[in-house]
């Protein structure tokens, strides 16, 4: 059975956010992709396009002190989805993040044009970030 090409497209993506290579990151992002995360945190938000989304990306380095490790668990694609099942680490002003979450995404001609992220405990997410 051959793996979806969608799963291609978020592998690089994961990698070169977990690089740190935006340049990478742009590269399988499209310019107006709209980027959802719920709940009362400073990430939270719903935003568009490629400049405003990976601002929230830098803020989750920055906020954590470089700390913030996404580690991927699975991936499974079709035509309509792609749905990243992840676990991420962090520390923070003497509070730790250690959480599964996942992303759905919206790929269309190889780049990433919308995702929403669900936190398995958006309360507990949320204050670790506020």
């Amino acid at each position: 059975m051959t793996e979806h090409p969608d799963i291609a497209v978020f592998r690089r993506a994961m990698d070169a956010f977990s690089a740190g290579d935006m340049d990478a990151l742009a590269e399988v992002f499209h310019p107006d992709v709209r980027w959802h995360l719920a709940g009362q945190s400073p990430l939270a938000g719903d935003f568009q396009g490629r400049d405003a989304v990976f601002a929230t990306f830098e803020l989750d380095f920055r906020l954590s002190g470089g700390t913030y490790r996404p580690q991927l668990r699975d991936v499974l694609a079709n035509d309509a989805h792609t749905v990243a099942l992840l676990h991420a680490t962090a520390s923070r002003e003497g509070r730790e993040l250690d959480m599964d979450y996942v992303i759905v995404f919206h790929i269309t001609d190889g780049m990433i044009t919308e995702g929403w992220e669900l936190w398995a405990d958006q309360r507990a997410y949320d204050a670790f970030w506020s």
